[in-house]
């Protein structure tokens, strides 16, 4: 799913009180009480505002006769995308129970749909000649571009002198964008295996390189489930998971296990998840389910503009780090605001041992 651009909520404006004490010290404390009441008590009605309209959109949707694209459909998942893009305080990870089933039912809702929008397109493209010169007819295909460039500076940012012979992909659908742009764009000698439990998908996803024999011999796919892929996932550099391969946090969670017991170790895992309201979209991804599957988590990036997607990115320990990693001996991570790659607006998050060389070799420098 995309998002059009949208503006930033507007600022909460908090008025201040004069203290009747006399006390320097006492007035400090009123107006620092003041202005947190103000704030958590607009954060509050903000929130319950955001839950109230998606619950009110998933109500809608969940009574349609049909998830295939038409007027309808796409007017309602479009006035639920533009809900849930801009920045908000929410933690949907807090939520009540009934809120929970409600977001888990809308997230499986949104993937039938982008399904069946992604299938439609394929076969809209497959008619032409040569489908890979119309692929801007998909209205969304901006937006995979923007996501598999962060996702490749992310890679070679945070894993340097990285040169990928062969990736995976778990979760391609009809509509392999994210293999396509990064084969194109990033990585134009690498070999790339497209996995999805759907041969549906994989028989349209295969008619849209017909006409490119260079990308075509380059692209392969397979009908699997990723809980099948064992020997396989050891010849990967990279596994790039797809944000609806695993659903629910436990069916996630035990996807990431199977992979950290079979990928090579040092190989490269991309995860896709999502943070704050564009978690009733897609799945939240935990970050200890990354360690526990006996994966380093090296950086995780929230976009602040219309990429939805969050993105982590994670390497497999070798045996005697993924023990360390499961037994927690090994730090987490510390929250760094500012902006991630030059071509992206967003939030970083950075392993405190990478954060830790960083700063010793400044300080090497300046002596």
């Amino acid at each position: 799913m995309q998002s059009s651009s949208s503006s930033s909520s507007t600022p909460i404006r908090l008025q201040f009180f004069p203290a009747r004490e006399s006390s320097p010290a006492k007035s400090v404390q009123l107006v620092s009480g003041t202005q947190k009441a103000y704030y958590m008590e607009a954060q509050n009605q903000e929130v319950a505002a955001l839950v109230q309209k998606i619950a009110g959109l998933h109500a809608t949707i969940s009574k349609l006769p049909s998830l295939s694209p038409s007027t309808e459909v796409d007017r309602l998942f479009t006035d639920l995308v533009k809900a849930c893009v801009p920045a908000s305080p929410i933690d949907v990870t807090k939520l009540d129970p009934g809120t929970q089933r409600m977001r888990e039912e809308l997230i499986r809702l949104c993937s039938a749909a982008e399904g069946q929008l992604e299938a439609h397109y394929s076969d809209m493209l497959s008619v032409f000649d040569n489908p890979l010169d119309q692929l801007g007819r998909f209205p969304y295909y901006s937006n995979y571009i923007n996501l598999s460039k962060l996702e490749y500076e992310l890679l070679v940012s945070h894993i340097p002198g990285i040169a990928p012979t062969r990736i995976a992909f778990v979760g391609s659908g009809p509509l392999p964008f994210s293999s396509l742009v990064l084969a194109t764009h990033h990585l134009p000698n690498t070999l790339f295996d497209n996995y999805d439990r759907c041969s549906e998908a994989n028989e349209r996803a295969m008619k849209l390189f017909r006409a490119d024999k260079n990308l075509g011999e380059r692209m392969s796919f397979h009908t699997a489930d990723v809980a099948g892929l064992t020997e396989e996932l050891c010849a990967y550099d990279v596994v790039f998971l797809a944000a609806l391969v695993g659903m629910a946090a436990e069916e996630k969670a035990e996807v990431i296990a199977h992979l950290g017991s079979h990928m090579a170790d040092g190989a490269a895992l991309i995860v896709r998840s999502a943070h704050g309201a564009r978690g009733f979209l897609y799945p939240i991804v935990d970050l200890e389910d990354i360690r526990r599957g006996g994966f380093e988590v090296l950086a995780v990036c929230h976009p602040e503009d219309e990429v939805i997607n969050s993105v982590i990115v994670a390497r497999k320990a070798d045996t005697q780090g993924a023990t360390a990693l499961n037994n927690g001996l090994v730090d987490s991570h510390v929250m760094v605001p500012g902006v991630g790659p030059t071509s992206m607006s967003c939030k970083m998050e950075v392993s405190v041992l990478e954060k830790a060389e960083e700063l010793a070799h400044i300080k090497e420098l300046s002596v």
